[in-house]
């Protein structure tokens, strides 16, 4: 990665991390603190308070990246992480469970993720981008696991409120990291062919991304409503869970690295990807029979998180390479909903099946969903970019020659054809007969 590719990446990685620490980090610590407000006796209403967060993402989320394709990225991250700052703020000054709740929502309804993700996209090139999701999902990981452990210390420095204010002075300034820090992508002048949200939703190959994002978060947090009581029950005390979170999450971030590498290198994403999903479903079996055993549950948590920030990473890299140029961000907001839609789901989900039933089943129920994941990924393809340099011509050979380049099979999309320059196409190399792109060059010259 050139150093501006890596200085983008790390600053567009603290924004998204920043803000799953504000819906993370009050996780361990809300519900004592809301036995004490107005109405905060009511279950539901706790419930509601930490849920109705990513339910408002979800629903904005789309409209966010529509509005970044055609606004402009950086716009749309700083409007967004204001109206982030502001629900903060509102949380911290409520006094009642329902002022709480009104601050999730407006916390919520910052939904930049899109934003975020469609601009990591514009900002590198696509052998990187791998690598630069790579660090977007482990920041993420890592957070979630800091989050876990750091929740009941600053409970006991600056108390819950103190918590939602922290959240939203950092997220004013994450707005000056991303004015100083990340640079502006061109301009993509709108066009009448820009493909519509209901193209983009109807897409086959994206929608077997979207299916993936939805099981991974929904497995996250319905794993995480019985983990914590889990590892309580094997002699962990909760303010010591971290102590486990944190190596955990340390040595699966080393291992996935030279995955990543040789996936990217030798073309074999789409292997590591289903193998991925295989593994994780291991891992949450494992934990399903761990019972008591601290180093069973750990060494279960660390092959689901192995797989899990390997796939939390190739799966907005993948979506940025499948969606049309001119619909980055329409794409990434659909991705971003359905991700905050699992999220939601595997919650409430997560803790009814526990209840009913037990965490055994919460387990298994996970795993099976996940083996329906694996069949769904058999069929994806993973796009190749191919760049060919072509003659010297004018602009209306230069757009029929795109068009007759557009037409071959295996062509997903062509992205430039610059006249005396080069063509850019997306392709699946499965279908993809070069010879016959060859040919149609040569016939220009």
């Amino acid at each position: 990665m050139t150093p501006t590719e890596l200085r983008s990446s790390i600053a567009l990685a603290s924004v998204s991390g920043l803000r799953l620490f504000g819906m993370f980090v009050i996780l361990p610590v809300f519900a004592l603190f809301a036995e004490g407000l107005p109405g905060g006796d009511d279950q539901r209403l706790v419930g509601l308070a930490l849920g109705i967060y990513g339910l408002t993402q979800a629903v904005l989320q789309v409209p966010f990246g529509w509005v970044s394709d055609r606004w402009g990225r950086k716009p749309t991250l700083y409007t967004g992480l204001l109206i982030f700052a502001l629900g903060s703020f509102i949380a911290a000054m409520s006094t009642t469970i329902y002022g709480v709740i009104a601050g999730r929502v407006v916390q919520g309804a910052g939904a930049v993720s899109a934003a975020a993700i469609a601009l990591t996209a514009d900002l590198t090139r696509e052998e990187v981008r791998t690598k630069a999701m790579a660090i977007i999902g482990i920041t993420i990981g890592v957070t979630f696991a800091l989050s876990m452990g750091v929740g009941p210390v600053l409970d006991r420095l600056v108390g819950v409120p103190g918590i939602f204010a922290m959240t939203g002075v950092l997220a004013l300034g994450s707005v000056v990291m991303v004015r100083f820090a990340v640079p502006t992508p061109p301009a993509v002048s709108a066009t009448a062919d820009r493909p519509k949200i209901r193209d983009v939703m109807g897409d086959r190959e994206l929608l077997r991304l979207n299916v993936g994002i939805f099981v991974l978060h929904a497995a996250l947090m319905a794993l995480f409503v019985v983990i914590p009581l889990m590892l309580r029950s094997a002699g962990l005390a909760s303010q010591d869970q971290w102590k486990l979170y944190l190596p955990v999450m340390s040595a699966a971030f080393l291992l996935i690295i030279p995955v990543i590498a040789v996936a990217e290198r030798y073309h074999r994403l789409k292997l590591a990807f289903v193998g991925a999903i295989v593994l994780m479903a291991a891992g949450v079996g494992l934990l399903a029979v761990a019972s008591d055993s601290l180093m069973a549950i750990g060494v279960g948590l660390l092959i689901f998180f192995k797989a899990f920030n390997f796939l939390e990473a190739s799966l907005p890299s993948l979506t940025s390479r499948l969606a049309p140029a001119r619909a980055k961000g329409t794409a990434a907001g659909v991705f971003a909903s359905v991700q905050y839609l699992g999220t939601f789901v595997g919650g409430v989900a997560g803790g009814l099946i526990s209840h009913h039933y037990g965490s055994g089943a919460v387990f298994f129920t996970c795993a099976g969903v996940m083996v329906v994941w694996f069949f769904v990924a058999l069929g994806m393809t993973v796009p190749v970019l191919r760049v060919y340099p072509v003659p010297i011509m004018d602009e209306a050979r230069a757009v029929g020659l795109g068009q007759r380049l557009r037409a071959l099979p295996g062509v997903r999309e062509v992205l430039q054809v610059s006249p005396g320059g080069t063509a850019q196409l997306k392709v699946d190399m499965a279908r993809f007969d070069e010879d016959n792109a060859l040919r149609l060059i040569q016939k220009e010259i």
